[in-house]
C-alpha cells in the first residue's frame, strides 16, 4: 500500500470515528433539513436505449431552470448543498442519477457507457421528462464530459448556459494526473479486495478537505452502488475529445475548478478558456475536485449570478 492510500484511509477512519461521535452527541439527525425546507418531486425518465434514470426536482416550474449533472461513481446526492441552500431558491433545480449509478438502472456491458450517444440520450430524456424549457447545465467531472455529449448530439437550442466544474472534456494523460489514471483500473480491479480500498481512495481524491461523519458515510455506500462497468466503458469512449464541441458552443459558459485538485489537472478548464475566451474561469483556492461541495456559498452565489445572466441573453 503506498503512502498517500495509508494517509487517506487513516484519514477515514478518523473522520468516520469523529463522525460517529457527533452524532450520538447531537440533538438533531445528520442530514436535519433547513427551515421551509421541500421535499424534492421525483420523476423517472426512459432514455432511448431503454435505460430508466431515476431523478428529483425542487423550485417554481416557471423559474430560471438549473440541470445538475454528477461526476464519476458518484450521485444526485452529491449536489444536496446546493438544493439546501436558500440563494438558489428561486431556481428550478433538477438532478438525475446517470446511468450506472445511484438509483438509475446499470447495464452490464461496457459498451453503454462507451457511446457518447447513450450519455446525449439520458441529458435529452431527462430534460423532456422534467419538462425542462432552457436549462442552465452543470456539469461536474464525467458529467462535463456528459454535458458535451449531449450538446454534440443535440445541440444548444434548448440551453440557456453551461457550468462545467473540474470537468473531463478530453481523456488525456497531459490532462488528467497520474492519480486519475491509477484509478480507472485500480476501481475495476476483479480483485474485491483491491477494488473496494481504491474506492474509498478515488473518493477522499474528490477533495483538497474530505468530507467526515454521515455526509462521508453516504458518499461510501453510493461509490460502492456504481456499475464496474462505467469505468471499463467511459474510459474507453469511441469519442475521447470533446473540445471541438465547447469551441463550436456559443452560448454563455463558466468554468470552476477547485485549485488542488488530484484529478483533473486546471489546465483541463484553462484549454476550453482558450477556445472560447469570452468564458469566465473561477478558481477555488481552498478546493480539490469539488468546489461545489468544499466552498458552496461561494459556489453558489456564483452560479446564481451566472444563471441569472444566462436567462437574459
Amino acid at each position: 500500500m503506498d503512502s498517500f492510500g495509508m494517509m487517506d484511509r487513516r484519514r477515514l477512519l478518523i473522520g468516520l470515528g469523529a463522525g460517529a461521535a457527533a452524532a450520538a452527541a447531537a440533538t438533531t439527525p445528520a442530514h436535519a433539513r433547513p427551515a421551509g425546507h421541500t421535499s424534492p418531486d421525483t420523476f423517472e425518465a426512459r432514455s432511448s436505449d431503454g435505460a430508466t434514470l431515476f431523478g428529483d426536482a425542487v423550485g417554481d416550474p416557471a423559474a430560471p431552470e438549473i440541470l445538475f449533472i454528477h461526476g464519476l461513481r458518484q450521485s444526485r446526492l452529491s449536489w444536496s448543498r446546493q438544493f439546501d441552500d436558500p440563494a438558489l431558491a428561486g431556481f428550478r433545480k433538477v438532478r438525475f442519477d446517470l446511468r450506472g449509478h445511484g438509483d438509475s438502472d446499470k447495464p452490464v456491458s461496457p459498451d453503454s457507457y462507451a457511446d457518447t450517444g447513450r450519455w446525449a440520450g439520458d441529458v435529452a430524456a431527462v430534460i423532456e421528462t422534467a419538462k425542462l424549457r432552457r436549462p442552465v447545465l452543470v456539469g461536474w467531472s464525467l458529467g462535463g464530459f456528459v454535458t458535451g455529449s449531449y450538446l454534440d448530439k443535440h445541440g444548444d437550442a434548448k440551453v440557456a448556459g453551461v457550468n462545467l466544474v473540474d470537468a473531463v472534456t478530453k481523456l488525456s494523460p497531459d490532462l488528467l494526473t497520474p492519480l486519475a489514471g491509477r484509478y480507472a483500473t485500480s476501481t475495476v480491479s476483479r480483485d474485491l479486495a483491491e477494488r473496494t480500498a481504491e474506492t474509498v481512495d478515488f473518493l477522499l481524491a474528490c477533495f483538497h478537505r474530505p468530507p467526515v461523519g454521515a455526509d462521508l458515510q453516504q458518499m461510501l455506500v453510493v461509490n460502492g452502488m456504481t456499475s464496474r462497468a462505467v469505468t471499463e466503458g467511459f474510459t474507453h469512449t469511441t469519442t475521447p475529445d470533446l473540445e471541438p464541441v465547447f469551441a463550436r458552443y456559443r452560448r454563455p459558459l463558466l468554468l470552476t475548478h477547485g485549485v488542488h485538485d488530484r484529478l483533473v489537472r486546471v489546465a483541463m478548464s484553462e484549454r476550453i478558456k482558450a477556445l472560447r475566451p469570452d468564458a469566465t474561469l473561477s478558481l477555488f483556492a481552498e478546493s480539490g475536485h469539488s468546489p461545489f461541495y468544499e466552498e458552496p456559498v461561494r459556489y453558489n452565489r456564483e452560479l446564481a449570478a451566472f444563471v441569472a445572466s444566462a436567462n437574459r441573453t
